[in-house]
């Protein structure tokens, strides 16, 4: 195993880029051109959605992928008990109550867009737990919404355990010296792990794959050196990888669908790779701003696609214009989106529900 390392700023600040990368993902969804649902729905833009298009198969898997060297370091302070225990509190508890207090308004105005809902937030909120579900909520019915992160990162977590205490007790191998070529070719994993337990298109499978490369791979200090000097190849194989990603968009080039899928798996694979050593390298700091998003991003990414797509529904009756709508989106879902951090995490009962930090001077 590698030297146990100090605070690692970068990985803090690889987690609250990507959440906020989630407010432009999210509201270019509202008009993705391949026919998707969503809860409010845009005109189809090629252009937003090609920015779907060649972040979707990193930015998730990079999350998954950070909690799982998160979790190396943290089962290096914490028993498995404790682990267990946070894992509650920061996850299963925020869940429950994003279940319950969060997605519904998401549900009901996605019903008030789609099928000119004019029954009460109350009446609807009953719908939205007892109505059948597709799980996605664009009709009303019982969606997780965005936490299924949240779900998916909790259940993965307690199922890595078993995995942890089996690798504990063997004789360890020295991942330090694992050649560079076998690490590149280890984005055919998340690609089998894609088959197993695929719920509404989100594979427990694959997302357990990328957690278990953070933990048994990633948090190795070596690794982590060794990808660092490594970084700008990652950064053209992806490059390359997102350009051949976005002809194939495009129909530009035509793909069969299993060859697709592993260029995706290819393309993410790199991403991630190029993203923590470019990381490491440039982002390993921290100052009052990024201390700040580190707080805060858990809550926004609770609350930033309810408030996006409250301001949707009526900034949508305001405007035909996509690029003014996007606008005139993009500002109310941020600062409604941080109000909310800023008012729970002064209340103890909201703070506790969604896992908020209490600040320190």
């Amino acid at each position: 195993m590698g030297v146990t390392p100090l605070r690692k700023n970068y990985i803090d600040n690889i987690r609250w880029l990507c959440v906020l990368i989630l407010f432009p993902y999210h509201i270019f969804m509202i008009y993705n051109s391949w026919g998707e649902g969503f809860y409010i729905k845009g005109a189809d833009i090629q252009a937003t959605s090609t920015f779907i298009f060649v972040t979707w198969p990193w930015l998730m898997p990079l999350l998954f992928t950070v909690a799982g060297i998160s979790t190396a370091y943290a089962l290096k302070k914490r028993s498995v008990g404790e682990f267990v225990k946070e894992r509650v509190s920061k996850l299963l508890i925020p869940l429950a109550a994003g279940v319950f207090l969060v997605i519904p308004a998401q549900t009901y105005y996605a019903e008030r867009f789609h099928n000119d809902y004019v029954g009460s937030y109350f009446a609807q909120y009953i719908l939205f737990f007892t109505a059948p579900t597709d799980l996605t909520g664009y009709n009303g019915g019982f969606t997780p919404g965005q936490l299924w992160f949240l779900a998916y990162l909790f259940v993965i977590s307690l199922a890595a355990i078993p995995l942890i205490l089996l690798y504990r007790k063997m004789k360890q191998p020295d991942v330090s010296k694992l050649p560079m070529p076998i690490i590149c070719g280890l984005f055919i994993l998340p690609f089998l792990g894609s088959f197993v337990l695929d719920i509404a298109g989100k594979s427990l499978g694959e997302y357990l794959v990328f957690f278990c490369l953070g933990y048994f791979l990633l948090s190795n200090e070596k690794i982590q050196e060794r990808i660092e000097s490594h970084r700008f190849i990652f950064l053209g194989v992806s490059l390359a990888a997102a350009v051949v990603a976005g002809l194939i968009f495009y129909e530009v080039i035509d793909l069969p669908l299993p060859a697709n899928d592993i260029l995706s798996r290819f393309y993410g694979w790199f991403s991630i790779l190029a993203i923590l050593g470019l990381s490491r390298k440039h982002l390993n700091m921290s100052n009052r701003f990024a201390a700040y998003m580190s707080r805060a991003s858990f809550s926004v990414y609770v609350f930033h696609q309810t408030w996006i797509i409250l301001a949707a529904y009526y900034v949508f009756k305001l405007t035909d214009s996509p690029p003014a709508q996007m606008v005139l989106v993009l500002i109310p879902g941020v600062v409604l989106t941080f109000a909310s951090y800023e008012l729970c995490r002064r209340i103890p009962v909201t703070r506790f529900l969604f896992a908020i930090k209490k600040h320190t001077k």
